[in-house]
């Protein structure tokens, strides 16, 4: 048996994306990740931020565009309210 640590099945496979810390989504063909960017940012502009970064790696476009539309205008009547 070639990996008693595991059973006859052998070692699992490995991960192809690593879904928690580092989601291909997120990350910029420059190695840049949203993260690094949007943690510096207000917390509404860094959610619009974050589903504008990935819209074009996710099925739904309109949605994730609509949804950073929506923190957009959050962050605006926020401010608007603030003057």
């Amino acid at each position: 048996m070639p990996y008693p640590e595991y059973g006859p099945t052998g070692p699992p496979p490995e991960p192809k994306e690593e879904a928690v810390n580092h989601p291909e989504h997120y990350q910029h063909p420059s190695g840049v990740e949203c993260i690094d960017v949007a943690e510096h940012m207000p917390f509404n502009l860094g959610n619009a931020l974050k589903y504008i970064w990935r819209c074009e790696d996710k099925s739904n476009t309109v949605e994730d565009l609509k949804k950073a539309k929506w923190y957009i205008e959050r962050e605006i009547n926020k401010r608007e309210e603030q003057a």
